[in-house]
């Protein structure tokens, strides 16, 4: 089988408000326990590799299998962090051991009367097979920061 070498870029912005204070939303970014158990720790996911390192220069891993389906494998570096203001991460995704995608992403936490808004930032760069999936994966950050809300509720 030949593999069509091509990139494809894709890049989004979402934003949410969430009614709790600024430091309660970056406690659930900042803390490894905390924040395993919102981005989807649960019976559904067979657990692989997890390394949480929350400072500039550390790096998160995140592997996983949901619902016996492909090996998902996240690593990211944090590129910058300012506390209760934003976090910057450059990050590659590998689905079943094949790289899909190199990605930026910037959190910025904004105090709002009763509340905290939080805009998420990506821009993506696809490879190969997986260059149309962009749409999946702001689709799968939406879900993420539904999980988000979930969690702080």
């Amino acid at each position: 089988m030949t593999i069509e070498r091509r990139l494809a870029h894709a890049g989004f912005t979402l934003t949410r408000d969430y009614p709790v204070p600024v430091a309660r939303v970056w406690t659930a970014f900042a803390d490894g326990d905390e924040k395993r158990s919102w981005m989807g720790d649960g019976a559904s996911f067979e657990r692989g590799e997890w390394v949480f390192d929350f400072r500039v220069g550390g790096r998160d891993v995140d592997e996983a299998r949901f619902h016996g389906g492909p090996l998902s494998r996240y690593e990211a570096v944090y590129t910058d962090i300012v506390e209760n203001v934003r976090i910057v991460t450059t990050y590659d995704m590998w689905l079943d051991g094949v790289h899909m995608s190199t990605s930026v992403a910037a959190f910025e936490f904004e105090e709002l009367p009763g509340g905290t808004r939080l805009t998420h930032v990506e821009h993506g760069v696809f490879f190969d097979q997986f260059w149309a999936d962009g749409p999946h994966r702001e689709e799968g950050s939406r879900g993420l920061l539904e999980a988000l809300d979930d969690h702080l509720r």
